[in-house]
């Protein structure tokens, strides 16, 4: 059976990373800003032929070079035996009138697992805003509080204390404070072979007015 035809987002991906670019060094290659490549890689956003054709020139690719799929299986991942201790004071703190985020174990680059704490306010869809997408997948467990998980394919579930869901993440998907509930916590796990995910979370705080 034929796999399904790569999108753009995952084409660009795969460019980026066998040239061994980060987001910004692609930004500042191709004059395309950061914000808007990582939508592209997210498949949220899509470029005008313009836009490609100005991609490829400032790359000094050919358009067929840039729509190029990689041939043969990649190397195994090298064994790195990498840790980290992470605790709140060390974490990336992320401030928004719904959320309070903490990052953590942030000193790790190029990781493929984000763990996060956060604190949830918001207590509807219209404070929340628009669902949130980005790669990957994540696991979510409830700390404290009651939190109702709206996504956008099922219908609203209400976790309790100590439950906890496991979702796709392109799916979209927003967590709010459950009905009698001022506050949540919950403990993210996010997932992703985007080794650029971190920069990918944080960059979906400034698409957000209120976060």
């Amino acid at each position: 059976m034929s796999s399904a035809l790569p999108t753009l987002g995952a084409l660009l991906r795969g460019l980026r990373s066998r040239k061994g670019w980060t987001l910004k060094e692609m930004s500042e290659k191709s004059g395309i800003p950061v914000s808007t490549l990582s939508k592209v890689e997210h498949d949220r956003l899509t470029l005008t032929y313009d836009k490609l054709q100005q991609l490829s020139r400032r790359l000094g690719l050919r358009m067929s070079e840039l729509f190029a799929e990689p041939v043969g299986d990649p190397s195994p991942a090298a064994v790195t035996a990498r840790r980290s201790f992470g605790d709140l004071e060390r974490a990336i703190r992320v401030e928004t009138d719904n959320y309070d985020y903490y990052y953590l174990c942030t000193e790790l680059r190029r990781k493929r697992m984000i763990p996060v704490l956060t604190k949830i306010r918001a207590k509807t869809s219209k404070q929340f805003g628009q669902l949130v997408h980005h790669s990957g997948e994540e696991f979510i467990f409830v700390l404290k509080g009651r939190v109702v998980v709206n996504t956008e394919f099922y219908d609203p579930v209400i976790l309790d204390q100590g439950q906890s869901i496991y979702i796709d993440s392109t799916m979209g998907h927003a967590y709010l404070v459950a009905e009698g509930c001022e506050e949540a916590e919950v403990l993210g796990i996010m997932s992703s072979a985007d080794e650029e995910l971190m920069q990918s979370l944080l960059s979906l705080h400034d698409d957000r007015p209120s976060m």
